[in-house]
């Protein structure tokens, strides 16, 4: 079979999430996370997003409606993986995390960007992230990526918001 390399400028459009509870995860990406409710679909499902998008994330109860979340050692979505734009962004809505007392799971520097990771009303992981610029990130004498997983400072990102 010929090589073949997706194009790139391919992106990922979209994530749809199966929950439990419809307004509990509104709750959770509008009310705590800032997206914005575009358009539901009965009381089984809703599309969010940021800045108008069509959607960003759907989220709907079709097969999971008052299910439990999947077993921790099982397979399926590790984190829906959310950029933001900038560094303060990230510092803000871990301000909001913390004024809501809202558990993370972790916080890491991975060279090529920082990441707060933390888990919805249903479990599925979140992350909250954003790039630095490609010339921030860290290469290998051999001119490969050097990414790696480190304590992200705290200290320094709440300093964006100060």
């Amino acid at each position: 079979m010929e090589d073949y390399k997706i194009p790139a400028q391919t992106r990922i459009g979209h994530v749809h999430l199966k929950v439990s509870d419809i307004q509990r995860s509104l709750d959770f990406y509008c009310g705590l996370l800032g997206f914005e409710l575009i358009a539901t679909y009965g009381d089984d499902a809703a599309f969010i997003s940021a800045g108008g998008y069509h959607h960003h994330i759907g989220l709907n109860t079709w097969m999971s409606k008052g299910g439990d979340p999947p077993p921790r050692n099982s397979t399926g979505l590790f984190h829906t993986a959310i950029l933001l734009p900038t560094r303060k962004d990230l510092a803000i809505l871990l301000k909001r995390l913390r004024d809501a007392k809202y558990p993370i799971s972790g916080a890491s520097d991975h060279g090529v960007s920082e990441a707060i990771y933390l888990n919805d009303p249903d479990q599925n992981g979140v992350e909250l992230y954003w790039d630095r610029s490609r010339e921030e990130w860290p290469m290998k004498p051999d001119g490969s990526l050097d990414m790696y997983t480190r304590p992200l400072d705290m200290i320094d990102l709440n300093k964006e918001i100060a």
